[in-house]
């Protein structure tokens, strides 16, 4: 067993819920269990790339530097006084019912007690569980980099995430299919050790509901509402029903932020939904460069586009409603039920437009809001502009000669300058309407500058940026891995320094893979 120093084990998971009765890691359906206990796979050498100081404070870690902390975020020992184990859920993978799923290459290996509450570790790629579906439950660098990266880069833009602990090397290599075309390749093989209040998604309700377990449908409600929602009191159907309106807020809240910062999860399915309105499972994800609503980050999405940037937030909506479904048993109030989400709609695009104007540096609404932002957005999609460069820049515009401002948009826009002036036809009208907005409005400039600066990112992590993080680590230079996790931590601050990566995606990274689209490999 291993210990680190100071962490404060409270094992409440595994001692309130039901457990699987078979303790083993061979792929089988599993019934009337929240969980099964199972241990990581051993690594060959593992080697710690990169820790997370201040998710370390967190915790109450004090020595990541030590063989015991490696040993424990690679896997190799247990943490004294807890088991690991995978969870149990089900889920709906693009929009299609896909019945158990589960922690397929996710174990949890503790669950500690701090000043801010319980929070859960767990590791990304550690090995086989009963849930891997035939898979080998092991993860690669290149993914592994990206979730590392991009969840602590995410906690930093103020947007609710699970966070990022560790990133270690295995030493052993994992054989993959990057583009699933027959041409598997070894990779070097990685865990991210994960951590957060609760990894309950809403597929560990709809598995129960799946199987007509009412018993345990309820058992899983109360510990989530006694554990991580205990405002809202004792459990009872008026609770459950708060409980189902409190998850609503939070996960309408979380991708109103995806919307804002121009983030696109990819992979949105009910078993990829937090109960905490957290972000989780960073696969495919992307963000708007060129500023196109019907994009996906995800291959696997390609066709159909379920998960484009544009349909998010009706996602969401589309799996609170498979959420309601599952929960309904506790409560047997359809009109309660359907009054939330309707609510969410409502709230939702009032939300939009208020969060739009804020980008914009307007805080007084008019009539036509709704309007004047539809004519912003086709004007970004027509011209194909850079979205995190054109808010960022916004600042820029003199509003006594606002045309002027034409000329930073194309250099912001992906076309060529022939293609951008035959398309930017409109920007003319949009740009003096919001110049005489900007100039009624009761903030001074240098006010409304600053409050745009700190809603809208100057750095975030295009797909590009990771990849030339990724091609050095896998020389075995991790420098890059760390300039940007620290260029990520403060995102929206100028840092004239790191200049280079205010830019737009550049020409190479167009088709190469890994810069643009990704599939779900890991």
């Amino acid at each position: 067993m291993g210990k680190i120093q100071n962490l404060k084990i409270d094992d409440t998971f595994t001692t309130q819920l039901p457990a699987d009765p078979i303790e083993a890691d061979h792929q089988r359906q599993v019934k009337g269990a929240c969980f099964s206990f199972v241990s990581p796979t051993p690594t060959n050498n593992p080697t710690l790339i990169h820790s997370s100081a201040e998710m370390a404070e967190t915790l109450g870690i004090d020595n990541t530097d030590s063989p015991h902390f490696l040993n424990i975020v690679s896997g190799q020992k247990n943490v004294e006084g807890m088991r690991p184990y995978a969870m149990c859920y089900g889920g709906h993978q693009f929009g299609n019912w896909a019945g158990q799923l589960g922690d397929g290459r996710a174990i949890n290996i503790a669950e500690v007690e701090t000043k801010s509450g319980n929070w859960f570790l767990q590791l990304k790629g550690a090995g086989r569980t009963p849930y891997s579906r035939g898979a080998d439950g092991l993860a690669v660098l290149r993914s592994s980099i990206r979730e590392y990266l991009m969840s602590e880069a995410m906690f930093h833009l103020g947007i609710s995430t699970t966070r990022a602990l560790s990133l270690s090397l295995t030493g052993d290599e994992v054989l993959r299919d990057v583009l699933y075309n027959g041409n598997a390749a070894y990779e070097k093989g990685a865990v991210v050790c994960r951590t957060a209040p609760s990894f309950i998604r809403f597929g560990n309700f709809e598995i129960f509901a799946s199987w007509q377990d009412k018993v345990n449908l309820k058992g899983l409600a109360d510990y989530t509402i006694r554990t991580n929602y205990p405002h809202l009191g004792e459990p009872s159907k008026e609770v459950y029903l708060q409980f189902f309106k409190e998850v609503a807020v939070r996960s309408r809240k979380m991708v109103l932020d995806w919307q804002r910062v121009g983030f696109v999860h990819g992979v949105m399915n009910t078993d990829n939904m937090s109960i905490l309105g957290l972000t989780i499972d960073y696969g495919p994800y992307g963000w708007l460069e060129n500023y196109d609503p019907g994009w996906t980050p995800n291959t696997t999405d390609a066709q159909h586009k379920r998960y484009r940037y544009g349909n998010q937030p009706s996602v969401v909506l589309w799996n609170l409603t498979q959420l309601a479904n599952a929960i309904y048993p506790l409560i047997e109030d359809v009109p309660a039920l359907e009054a939330i989400l309707d609510e969410f709609k409502t709230t939702y695009q009032s939300e939009y437009e208020t969060m739009m104007l804020s980008k914009l540096g307007i805080f007084d609404s008019q009539a036509d809001d709704a309007n004047f932002i539809n004519q912003l957005t086709e004007n970004l999609r027509r011209t194909e502009t850079d979205m995190t460069l054109f808010f960022r820049n916004l600042t820029k515009l003199n509003s006594t000669a606002p045309i002027d401002h034409l000329a930073l948009i194309q250099t912001d826009s992906y076309l060529s300058p022939e293609d951008f002036e035959r398309k930017a036809f409109q920007w003319k009208a949009w740009l003096n309407e919001y110049a005489t907005r900007v100039k009624s409005g009761n903030n001074s400039e240098t006010n409304r500058h600053a409050k745009m600066n700190a809603i809208n990112p100057k750095y975030v992590l295009r797909n590009y940026m990771a990849h030339v993080a990724i091609e050095s680590a896998d020389k075995g230079d991790y420098s890059i891995i760390d300039e940007l996790f620290q260029l990520l931590k403060q995102p929206y601050d100028e840092q004239p320094k790191n200049q280079k990566w205010f830019t737009k995606r550049p020409s190479w990274a167009d088709e190469k893979v890994g810069c643009s689209m990704l599939s779900c490999s890991s």
